[in-house]
């Protein structure tokens, strides 16, 4: 029984040290395969790092406001006699924009002129009695009073009737109204909107941090996205003496031509500030940055020692570490780590390592315009 016991322990011993030695003689023919292959190329896109001028610009998303914008409303009720103007309308300074039942109003006001008037043809004849003295001078002093008090009411009602026409407080355009006449207002209804848009405000807000980039009169350029493609240039009329504590901001108020009337108020936009003079940068597409917790990396292309099948030199990448510095879009300025015409992989990275034999085909380029717009397809 032992001598099967151990006979049988020998046999799989013998299997098991076969299996074994098997894999790893396998493995090692892998191995040796792999050492002895070669590596395939990789298809990459590739340009020439050069210098571009930039222009530092601050960015930010601005809501637009009417230079002067109000609704305007009645002081008193009445009823609505006339629309004096329609949905849309330009209206001066001054126009009349409605009109109001004043008639009452009107001949309260004819009786206290004519009160007032024989309030003043009393108080004369009371003077002139006053001389021959048939009468007091307290009786004249009263009489002055009286014309006072008489006068103070026709000028009171006055001011009464004049508020029931209403009047464009300043020139703009006008709203849509559906107020129609025959229609009753209280105080503080609104009547219709009135607007001037030309030229319009445009408030944005900045970081603390680049408050001394900005000052009075600096350009900047605004893009509506209801007119792509078109940009408006105005210039920073005021800067907020405060900072928001909640957000640590500050406003700035920039004013935009806007002859055509196209920017109204309520839209947003985006609002770039021109600062500083014009800079040159080494500037390379986003995409060929590969960004790193140790570091951002480009592949440059180098030339190899081997020869392709037509007798050239085969081009290898090769890692170096770079500084990055501002983007503009699709772009990135490089501080430090690669020199001008220097060729760079900007498509392709993630199948290459050092060494790799790459061959380039720009065909198709990676994305490099220094201001995008959004593709919608």
């Amino acid at each position: 029984m032992k001598k099967r016991m151990f006979i049988m322990l020998v046999v799989v011993g013998v299997l098991l040290g076969g299996l074994v030695g098997f894999n790893m003689f396998k493995a090692y023919k892998i191995r040796e395969f792999m050492a002895a292959a070669p590596v395939p190329t990789a298809t990459v896109t590739a340009m020439k790092a050069d210098f571009q001028s930039w222009q530092p610009r601050l960015t930010a998303v601005g809501t637009l406001r009417a230079v002067r914008g109000v609704d305007v409303t009645t002081e008193i009720a009445g009823l609505v006699r006339n629309m004096n103007v329609k949905s849309g309308q330009d209206v001066k300074s001054g126009d009349v924009l409605a009109q109001l039942n004043a008639e009452s109003d009107i001949a309260l006001l004819r009786s206290l002129e004519a009160a007032a008037e024989l309030a003043g043809t009393v108080y004369e004849r009371d003077k002139q009695l006053l001389e021959a003295e048939v009468i007091s001078k307290a009786q004249v002093d009263a009489d002055a009073a009286d014309v006072k008090v008489k006068r103070a009411q026709v000028a009171q009602q006055a001011a009464l009737v004049e508020k029931k026409t209403l009047r464009a407080p300043f020139a703009g355009k006008v709203g849509i109204t559906t107020v129609n006449p025959g229609q009753y207002l209280n105080p503080g209804d609104k009547l219709v909107t009135l607007q001037a848009i030309d030229p319009i405000y445009v408030d944005f807000s900045l970081p603390q941090q680049q408050l001394p980039m900005v000052s009075i009169g600096q350009s900047v350029t605004l893009v509506a996205d209801a007119y792509k493609g078109q940009t408006f240039v105005g210039k920073i009329s005021a800067i907020n003496p405060k900072i928001d504590q909640n957000t640590r901001n500050v406003q700035v108020e920039a004013i935009v031509p806007n002859a055509k009337r196209l920017l109204l108020p309520g839209m947003f936009a985006s609002v770039n500030v021109d600062s500083g003079g014009e800079q040159r940068y080494l500037t390379l597409p986003q995409t060929a940055i590969t960004y790193n917790p140790y570091g951002d990396t480009v592949f440059v292309v180098k030339p190899s020692d081997k020869k392709d099948a037509k007798g050239n030199a085969m081009l290898v990448a090769q890692q170096v570490f770079v500084t990055t510095g501002a983007t503009r879009g699709d772009q990135v300025a490089i501080v430090k780590g690669i020199e001008a015409g220097t060729d760079v992989v900007t498509s392709g990275q993630v199948k290459l390592k050092n060494g790799s034999p790459i061959a380039i085909d720009n065909t198709v380029q990676p994305a490099n315009n220094p201001s995008p717009t959004p593709q919608e397809k």
